[in-house]
């Protein structure tokens, strides 16, 4: 007999959600007087951003590196006990600033549904546009809905649709929380913030420190000057392999997108190693 094991671990995902993320405040599909709601939350703002700005531009007095270096430690072990049981979890990044109603924002929306139907948990970084469509189509379709924000120095909101979001002070620390959680990327239209963490993602498959990660470009007609560019530029001054291309399934069908995921999550050890609540450390 012919084992699907996609479908076993995804049966498996589905009936063994996490039970610890903070439920929903009000509505399940926020109405209108929600998203008009002058007290919604509001992330904290970061500072002016000096204490990045000093930590980024050389030594410091040895006490104020030891002091800073336990604060990247305390974010890292808040950044563990939040995320330990929310997975597996599927990556979903964009740019903010498309509106409900862009083709993109509903390709996102799409996308967070089906990531919902096969059972996973979709993560943005919380805010708007693409990364609200994402946790949208998750919460429409029943599924856990994470946001993992970095603090700036303006004020911003978290979309709706979260059942729980953290904050970050640092990029690094944020990064390494999306990858360590995730089974794969799916990558909307976006700027900097969005190509930093492509690149990021697939340098890590490239160099074979993480494995069998999808990462899915979604929105064919954006990215083909980057595909041309990979192609005609980097593949022919040979500073990329030819076979490095890839590793980056790009498509418009969220069919195809989790197709890769499910294939990849049949490889997957997760749900044989499936972390254990531990109540001396509340959990």
């Amino acid at each position: 007999m012919c084992i699907d094991y996609a479908d076993v671990y995804i049966e498996s995902a589905m009936n063994s959600q996490p039970d610890n993320l903070t439920p929903p405040t009000g509505p399940a599909i926020p109405t209108d007087e929600v998203l008009a709601d002058p007290n919604r939350p509001i992330w904290r703002m970061g500072p002016s951003g000096e204490d990045e700005t000093a930590f980024l531009e050389g030594p410091r007095a040895r006490l104020s590196e030891f002091f800073r270096a336990t604060r990247i430690f305390a974010e890292f072990i808040r950044g563990f006990r939040a995320l330990h049981f929310v997975g597996p979890c599927v990556t979903v990044f964009g740019s903010a600033r498309f509106p409900p109603g862009h083709p993109y924002y509903e390709m996102g929306r799409e996308v967070g549904k089906r990531i919902a139907k096969t059972g996973l948990t979709t993560m943005t970084g919380g805010g708007p546009g693409i990364m609200e469509a994402a946790n949208r189509g998750a919460r429409e379709a029943g599924g856990r809905s994470i946001g993992c924000n970095i603090v700036l120095p303006m004020e911003q909101q978290p979309n709706p649709y979260l059942d729980k979001f953290v904050e970050f002070r640092y990029f690094f620390v944020r990064k390494v929380m999306l990858v360590k959680y995730s089974y794969a990327f799916v990558v909307l239209p976006g700027g900097f913030g969005t190509m930093d963490e492509l690149f990021e993602a697939v340098t890590l498959v490239q160099t074979r420190k993480i494995e069998n990660f999808p990462v899915v470009l979604m929105g064919e007609s954006y990215w083909r000057p980057l595909l041309d560019f990979l192609q005609t530029t980097m593949v022919a001054n040979k500073t990329i392999s030819p076979e490095d291309i890839n590793l980056l399934t790009v498509t418009d069908s969220p069919d195809v997108a989790i197709k890769a995921i499910r294939d990849a999550l049949a490889t997957k050890a997760y749900f044989q190693n499936r972390p254990k609540r531990n109540k001396l450390l509340a959990e």
